[in-house]
């Protein structure tokens, strides 16, 4: 009996702790990411479930005190939580962004991958420290930041490149993906391209 009450206490107890603390930031992350993708319908149901979880968890963390190691776990399960939300928002890379791309040389090759991955584009003329320079905007569906990079370690390794979330958008070219997830508030103001 002694031995079940102890493994429950330092083993069992603080892996509850852990799990329960990696599943709600988890959640957490993913509901701010929501929210600031404008995905207003699911925050709050992922907000609910976030704070179930983790009012279950301070509990057994209140209840027995006494053990560090249900402290440890706290902790360590926060930071767990946070890792695997960043990684899980990585793989669904959701929204748009903005691209802003400095050219050194001419940007002819990389805008003919953008145009051929049905990407829209503005190319402005600029100047730069030492001479002039081709800056190009871009706002993108995340998940074809890929493409972006691949085309540009390909034809412009050198070139200069700022990426920025954007909330909403209007009009536009983007190619067509479906969105087998979820539907954008905003679907309807876009235009999805040829």
């Amino acid at each position: 009996m002694f031995e079940s009450a102890t493994l429950y206490s330092l083993v069992i107890i603080p892996l509850m702790i852990f799990f329960a603390r990696i599943l709600d930031v988890s959640i957490g992350t993913l509901r701010v990411i929501f929210l600031s993708k404008g995905y207003k319908k699911i925050a709050p149901v992922l907000g609910f479930f976030e704070v179930i979880i983790w009012l279950l968890a301070i509990t057994q963390v209140m209840k027995y005190l006494d053990n560090s190691l249900n402290i440890f776990a706290y902790g360590a399960g926060f930071a767990a939580g946070n890792y695997i939300g960043m990684m899980i928002d990585e793989k669904l890379s959701l929204g748009l962004v903005m691209l802003r791309i400095i050219f050194k040389k001419k940007p002819d090759d990389f805008i003919d991958s953008l145009e051929k991955n049905n990407i829209g584009y503005t190319v402005a003329d600029g100047e730069g420290n030492s001479k002039k320079v081709k800056i190009l905007f871009s706002v993108l569906k995340r998940s074809d930041l890929k493409i972006v990079y691949e085309a540009l370690s390909k034809h412009n390794p050198d070139a200069f490149y700022t990426i920025e979330d954007v909330k909403t958008s209007r009009q536009g070219i983007f190619p067509h993906h479906e969105n087998t997830l979820f539907k954008s508030p905003f679907s309807k103001l876009r235009v999805k391209g040829k």
